[in-house]
């Protein structure tokens, strides 16, 4: 993880991360090490044992993962809702867009890059959507460059 890029989350987004630190401290450390433990009364040589080195491979996996969430949980910004302003998008912001081409109309949320999930509309404000959202009104329209062109999106709303 780049040390020097600023980590900004939503209050939601830091309780989501702060949850998963606390299952792999609480309950996931504790199965890994159990695997291990049974790995190891199998008997036989360890450094032939795939049950040890795939318990072994895991364990690097949720301590790396430990790291990596106690570092942003000790260096993110938190973007406050009483932060999250109306008139502009920003993040924290819930924007309702119109597609000049299809008339569809979508709603994102815009988020830091950490939480970003398309799948539950959450888009990240470095993300050519996101950034081309960052800082438009009601009435502007965002230009995305996408694969097949320019795609235009009329703000219909911003609310927190």
């Amino acid at each position: 993880m780049q040390a020097e890029r600023e980590i900004l989350l939503t209050a939601s987004g830091l309780k989501k991360i702060e949850d998963e630190l606390e299952q792999l401290r609480t309950v996931h450390r504790k199965r890994v090490a159990e695997r291990i433990r049974e790995s190891m009364q199998l008997g036989g040589e360890i450094s032939d044992s795939t049950e040890f080195d795939d318990a072994k491979n895991e364990q690097a996996f949720v301590e790396g993962r430990i790291e990596e969430l106690r570092e942003i949980v000790a260096t993110a910004r938190v973007i406050d809702d009483l932060d999250v302003q109306t008139d502009t998008v920003g993040i924290g912001s819930i924007v309702r867009v119109r597609d000049a081409e299809t008339n569809d109309d979508w709603e994102w949320t815009i988020v830091g890059t950490f939480e970003a999930n398309p799948a539950e509309d959450r888009i990240s404000n470095e993300s050519p959507v996101g950034e081309a959202l960052m800082g438009k009104k009601v009435g502007d329209i965002a230009f995305v460059e996408i694969p097949a062109g320019i795609a235009k999106y009329e703000i219909l709303n911003i609310r927190k």
